[in-house]
This record gives structure tokens, sequence and C-alpha cells, in this order.
């Protein structure tokens, strides 16, 4: 049995389920969903360049756990976060002859696990989905709470559901293939979760830099941890982003813009979220609502990850234009 580290309860009532943490977990995950009392016949939902890294392990779990499985590939990039791209899910399922007896696994980063999460919600009118997220991104934030979705072109996430995961695998293991930009992009959601809930959060990650930095296996289960329990905190409270949940946002609406108005794919998710951070504080301190030295330590963290804090040359009206078609967007009277 892999080696587990702790566990975080996400607790939705009848839709809740466990957040596991640790190393070389994957090698037990057909363990794990027997546990849950998972579907026999899986899909895996993944990209070429996951697979090729993890799929196997995957695989030969699975199968040791008397496991059918199949893989969906499909292509690497936020731009494939599409209507086109869960078509062809669709199509794959429907042809292998899927049912309601049958559970979806996502095995990637954040545009993997949207885009299954919604396949699992919407395929037949819903099918159970285990989450095992391989990028920091993905381990703190979006495998997390149930929120899936794919693109549209004129907007980031604006077609989706709230469906919740009946588990979520995280090894931390899988953060060692990573490309550098990807693990800064990534820390850049760890740095909003000390900003909006946890000050002595925020000032381990200013002393503990080089550590994330350099994927300290202690600090990355700290980081990762701590994050998700802050994210589950808030989803019990308010799962489907009614009042509190809009903390989780933090950065986004502006980050969302820079996404659609560069094109997806250009900028990384997480690198324009830092850049929407460093615009809501200062929009927030030229309101009165904020200090000064906050905005600079904020702006100092990002900078020590690597992170852009100043916007894409687009004109005002663009970014405005953009922002209105956020799925957050709402007119105050």
């Amino acid at each position: 049995m892999s080696e587990k580290i702790g566990t975080i309860k996400v607790g939705l009532q009848e839709r809740s389920y466990p957040i596991i943490f640790g190393q070389n977990l994957l090698k037990g995950l057909g363990q794990q969903l027997e546990g849950i009392s998972f579907p026999r016949k899986i899909a895996v939902i993944t990209n070429p360049t996951v697979f090729g890294f993890y799929g196997q392990t995957v695989i030969d779990s699975l199968a040791e756990s008397g496991f059918q499985c199949s893989v969906i590939e499909i292509p690497d990039g936020e731009e494939f976060k599409s209507l086109a791209t869960l078509e062809s899910i669709y199509d794959f399922l429907i042809e292998k002859n899927f049912d309601r007896g049958s559970g979806l696994l996502a095995l990637g980063g954040g545009v993997v696990g949207d885009i299954a999460g919604y396949a699992a919600a919407t395929f037949l009118r819903g099918v159970p989905y285990v989450q095992i997220p391989t990028t920091i991104l993905s381990q703190v934030d979006s495998s997390v709470g149930g929120k899936t979705a794919v693109n549209h072109r004129l907007g980031k996430n604006l077609i989706g559901a709230f469906y919740q995961p009946k588990l979520v695998l995280i090894d931390i293991d899988t953060l060692r293939t990573l490309e550098q930009r990807e693990v800064y992009a990534g820390i850049a959601e760890v740095v909003k979760y000390g900003v909006i809930r946890d000050k002595i959060f925020f000032r381990w990650l200013e002393d503990s830099s080089s550590d994330l930095l350099s994927l300290n296996p202690d600090a990355l289960l700290h980081a990762v941890k701590r994050s998700c329990q802050i994210k589950a905190d808030i989803v019990e409270i308010d799962e489907r982003e009614g009042s509190v949940r809009a903390l989780l946002n933090y950065g986004h609406t502006f980050g969302h813009a820079i996404e659609s108005l560069c094109g997806y794919g250009e900028w990384r998710h997480g690198e324009a979220v830092a850049c929407g951070m460093v615009v809501a504080c200062r929009i927030s301190q030229n309101l009165g609502f904020s200090a000064e030295i906050s905005t600079n330590r904020i702006t100092a963290l990002l900078r020590k990850f690597h992170l852009p804090v100043d916007p894409p040359d687009f004109t005002l009206g663009q970014y405005v234009t953009a922002m209105r078609r956020d799925k957050k967007f709402a007119k105050v009277a």
C-alpha cells in the first residue's frame, strides 16, 4: 500500500469526499477507489504528456484491483478546454458503451480536471468522477470544490457546472516533472490563499520561497495541504458561490480578462491571476480599503516566485469589455 500522509474531508453532506495527500500514492490508486466503491468501468481522461509520465502506473494499479480501464487523451493546453474537445469525450464514451454505472478519472492539470469534471457532470446527466491533479495549480485549486467548465471563445469557463468529485488524490511526486514556468504559475494560487485567509501562512510563504521553488517535499506538502484546507473550509460554507466563496476569485476577474485578450494559452492561468491580484490590490488601495504596505508585500512575494505583476498592454476599454463577460459579472444598482 502506498504511503498515506494525510486526509482532509470536504464536508458537503451526501456530496462529501476526502482529499488524500502524500508521496508515491499513484501505485495505490486502485485500492483507494475500492475503498469508495467506485464504478468498475473507468475512462481515464488525460493528455499525452501526463500519460507518458504516469499513465502506465495508473493503469497497472487499476488493473491490479480489477478495474476495467480505457484511456481518453486530449490535447495539452488551455486552448483545448473547449466544446469541441468535450464533444470528442462524449463520442468516446458513447461509442464504448459507457453507462451510468461507469466512472471518469481526471489525470492531469487544471484543463484536464475542469473538462473531465464537466463531462462527468453532463454525460447521462451525471456519472461519478475522481480527480488526480498533477500540477501545483490543480492540486491547490481546480481539483477541489467541484467547479467544472469549458471555455467559450468570448470568455473563460463560461460553460460549466458545480459537480463534486468522489475523491481527490494528490501525489506531490508528480510535481517533479513540471516545467519551471508551471511551478511558478501554480504557486500564484498558493499566495492567493495566504492573502485572503491566513496571514501566518502568508508570512510562511515569504520565509519559505526558496524551499518551495526547489520543490522541497515538506514545503510542498505544507503549502498544498494548507491551501486545500482553506478552500475546503470556504466551500463547506458556500458550495455554489453565493457569498464567501467569492473570496477564492481574488485576482481572477482581471486575470481571466488577460487570458481572454491574449488568447488562451499565451499566459498561464496562475500568471494572469498574479497580475490580477496586484491590480485588485492597487484598486483597493486607491479606494482607501487597504494600505500601500499590503500592496507592496503581495507584489514582492509574487516577484519572489518569478510571477508577472504588470498587465499586458491593452486599453482600459478592452479590459472592461472582457471583464463584463466574466461569469461572475453582476450589475450593481
